[in-house]
């Protein structure tokens, strides 16, 4: 047995948009399956999902894959939000996309999930006017073309890492 690191993973309460938060937790190892990663608390109060006189939030893994980073057996879980009581969070939405996933298993789902980012010259967007903005996004969505997309090769380079 070696000790290995595993980085806790979660969505936060910030809100309208959720952000990632994660914290670094050493157990003995290799780790191969969930019951093999413990559950484990944090201060709810830093970040947006408990009051300060009542903090305790607790984290529950419920995927894990190897880190890519760290290398070795070292691991990254992605965790669900649990209140102290081991009920479901206010804060945590997967949750409630598993029960509706399991309600419908008999349907085909369909999702789409989307890479947005943008390149920066400077502090200004790649592309961009020198202290202006470009027009709607209407003609650079999907675009095609040096005049509406840039950055075209740093764009297949990242494709082709996701993909290997």
């Amino acid at each position: 047995m070696s000790k290995i690191r595993v980085e806790y993973i979660w969505m936060d309460g910030h809100e309208p948009t959720q952000k990632l938060r994660s914290k670094t937790k050493i157990i003995e190892g290799p780790a191969n399956s969930l019951s093999d990663l413990p559950d484990w608390g944090f201060d709810g109060s830093s970040t947006m999902q408990a009051a300060g006189a009542d903090s305790d939030c607790m984290l529950k893994p419920v995927s894990f894959i190897k880190d890519p980073i760290r290398g070795g057996d070292n691991l990254l879980a992605m965790c669900e939000v649990m209140n102290p009581d081991g009920s479901v969070h206010e804060s945590n939405t997967r949750a409630h996309l598993r029960e509706v996933a399991e309600k419908y298993a008999d349907q085909e789902s369909w999702f789409g999930i989307e890479q947005e980012y943008t390149f920066f010259q400077g502090r200004i967007p790649l592309g961009w006017p020198e202290g202006g903005y470009p027009a709607p996004q209407g003609p650079f969505y999907c675009g095609v073309g040096a005049d509406e997309v840039y950055g075209r090769d740093i764009v297949e380079e990242h494709l082709e890492l996701c993909i290997d």
